[in-house]
Formats: C-alpha cells, sequence, structure tokens
C-alpha cells in the first residue's frame, strides 16, 4: 500500500476513505504491449470521481518487467 493509500483511508472518513477505494478499484490499467491488466488501486493509485475516459499513463508492468505505456480504462459490468 502506498503513503497516499494510507493517508487516504487512515485520514478521511471512513465512509469516504471505502468510497475511494471502490471506485479506484473499479478503474483498470491496461498494459499496452503484453495486455495484463490490474486494478489502479492494485498498482498504487487513488482515483475518485473522474470523468474522463480515454486517460493514459507511463507504469511498471510486473509482467514486461520496465516502464510501459498503459490505458487506464473504467470497469464494465459483463
Amino acid at each position: 500500500m502506498t503513503l497516499l493509500q494510507k493517508l487516504v483511508l487512515n485520514l478521511l472518513p471512513k465512509r469516504w476513505s471505502e468510497a475511494m477505494r471502490a471506485e479506484s478499484e473499479s478503474w483498470l490499467l491496461r498494459c499496452l504491449a503484453c495486455g495484463l491488466t490490474r486494478s489502479l488501486w492494485e498498482a498504487g493509485g487513488v482515483r475518485y470521481k473522474g470523468t474522463s475516459r480515454k486517460k493514459h499513463a507511463i507504469v511498471w508492468c510486473p509482467q514486461c518487467r520496465r516502464l510501459r505505456l498503459m490505458s487506464l480504462e473504467l470497469k464494465t459490468n459483463g
């Protein structure tokens, strides 16, 4: 767990921190090179009340074992 995630969980009211965690877990990072997909929360990030749909970030890919461009996508039910 990153320092930012610890701060969110410990300093904010429980209801807010649970909502932030749940929303962060619903966002997925997908490696554009190998296709590895994991939740933003699992990767150490926090996203709350985000509205943009086409985001990209340079993130460490544990499968490629290097920095890679990853797309940030909202998990869909189904």
